[in-house]
């Protein structure tokens, strides 16, 4: 099929790759003309596993296309994606001026059938929107349908090519059997593609990760009581998570979640709430938890230091929101850097892709390392806000020998705690019990 996808952010990026590596034919747009340019020469924009090889394979295949020129995009496109941002207004409610403004546009454009799909992350009652702004100037007939994307940053390209589901909200017989056909390689394996209206796939997504978010942070909370009353959480989460009805995944404690999803979702179903007479109360308590949540160990560090930070030597390990991307968005690390400079803190960072992002935003106000074991050379203290395997398993002699106290607050829970008893760090984590070494004199 003959695909143009519109926007190559991190949703139009991986779908335009995706759909390639079945076969299609998919040109992408994009207003940035270096970008566009780099993506041509086979340069990948964004860290995502495994993205780059099928990226360099389709480019080289002629399957995979990227213009500037949005004419030349849609001219021939039998189905034309909008992945456009739609970032959180000053009132926390989706803009969604870039996804109108293109309507428009194509409402001028096109000049025979087409299926337009928004994958963007949307409120209940866009695509209403679309179809009249494209309406506005179309002279042919078009069909508008919600597909919302259900990607996790670092596991993307394999959550595309083997969906759990695929989600697709449309009234129209003739946009389904398109939809339906563009599909079916993606479920072979018997997941379900589940059709139904347009508004009902839009609050999909928004309930999907409204739920996932609310469900990190009521074990943040249990984790957060679990140390008033010297419970240990993660025993409290194999208890739960066992409990198929409630389930493993995302009942692990931490420093909050962040990213481009689960903050900004939250926050516009919230105001579509409000929007519509509605108040969701568990969501504002959600929000609420979980801005507290991102600097957590903050009172933890000052407590240890008696309140005087100035001038001490923290390393920082983790930048990006979770491990396996460079995405900086909302990540608790940079919560945590803030508050940690505002106490007179010097801080040397390191993470495994998100440093160049992460430099952009403070330039020489903290210290950059070339590894996680440079950057706990003479540290009063090690801070860990995200997850990356390579933080899971270091050499605690070497962290010993080159620290210059064995102090650990750890934001992700990465360590056992009778270990760290065994090897004498002062060590601080979520939920559980804080090792205190006992000094022999």
């Amino acid at each position: 099929m003959k695909i143009a996808v519109i926007g190559t952010g991190y949703v139009g990026l991986v779908t335009g790759t995706c759909f390639a590596e079945t076969g299609n034919d998919v040109i992408c747009v994009d207003i940035d003309a270096k970008k566009v340019e780099k993506m041509k020469n086979g340069e990948v924009p964004i860290y995502e596993p495994h993205l780059d090889v099928l990226f360099e394979r389709n480019i080289k295949q002629n399957r995979l296309l990227f213009t500037t020129d949005i004419n030349e995009a849609v001219a021939d496109a039998e189905i034309i994606f909008l992945a456009l941002p739609t970032p959180p207004g000053e009132d926390g409610s989706a803009d969604l001026s870039y996804i109108l403004g293109v309507a428009e546009t194509l409402g001028k454009i096109i000049k025979n059938y087409k299926v337009i799909v928004d994958k963007s992350t949307v409120p209940v009652g866009t695509a209403e929107k679309v179809i009249a702004a494209i309406a506005k100037n179309a002279t042919v007939d078009f069909d508008v349908v919600s597909n919302p994307e259900f990607l996790r940053e670092g596991y993307a390209v394999d959550d595309f090519l083997k969906p759990d589901r695929v989600v697709i909200g449309t009234s129209s017989a003739r946009a389904r059997k398109v939809m339906e056909h563009l599909y079916k390689p993606y479920v072979r394996q018997g997941n379900p593609i589940i059709f139904m209206d347009e508004k009902s796939a839009e609050l999909t997504k928004y309930a999907a990760n409204s739920f996932l978010a609310t469900k990190i942070t009521f074990m943040n909370e249990i984790a957060n009581f679990c140390e008033k009353v010297g419970a240990d959480v993660d025993m409290v989460r194999i208890g739960i998570g066992s409990d198929s009805r409630i389930g493993k995944r995302f009942l692990f404690p931490g420093i909050g979640y962040g990213g481009s999803c689960f903050p900004k979702d939250v926050q516009a179903l919230a105001k579509s709430g409000n929007e519509y007479g509605y108040h969701f109360s568990i969501l504002e308590s959600v929000m609420r938890v979980n801005e507290d949540q991102k600097t957590i160990i903050i009172p933890k560090i000052k407590n240890y230091f008696n309140n005087d930070l100035k001038g001490k030597k923290i390393a920082l390990w983790g930048l990006a929101f979770k491990p396996d991307t460079d995405d900086i968005r909302e990540a608790p690390a940079l919560y945590i850097i803030d508050e940690l400079l505002k106490l007179g803190a010097e801080i040397t960072a390191y993470d495994p892709e998100a440093m160049e992002n992460v430099k952009e935003k403070y330039g020489n106000k903290i210290n950059f390392s070339s590894s996680r074991d440079e950057a706990i050379i003479g540290a009063d203290a090690l801070v860990i806000a995200t997850e990356w395997q390579v933080f899971r398993n270091p050499d605690f002699n070497k962290l010993a020998a080159k620290m210059k106290n064995k102090v650990i607050f750890d934001g992700r829970n990465l360590f056992e705690i009778n270990e760290m008893k065994e090897l004498g760090f002062y060590y601080s984590s979520i939920g559980r019990e804080t090792v205190i070494p006992i000094v022999i004199n």
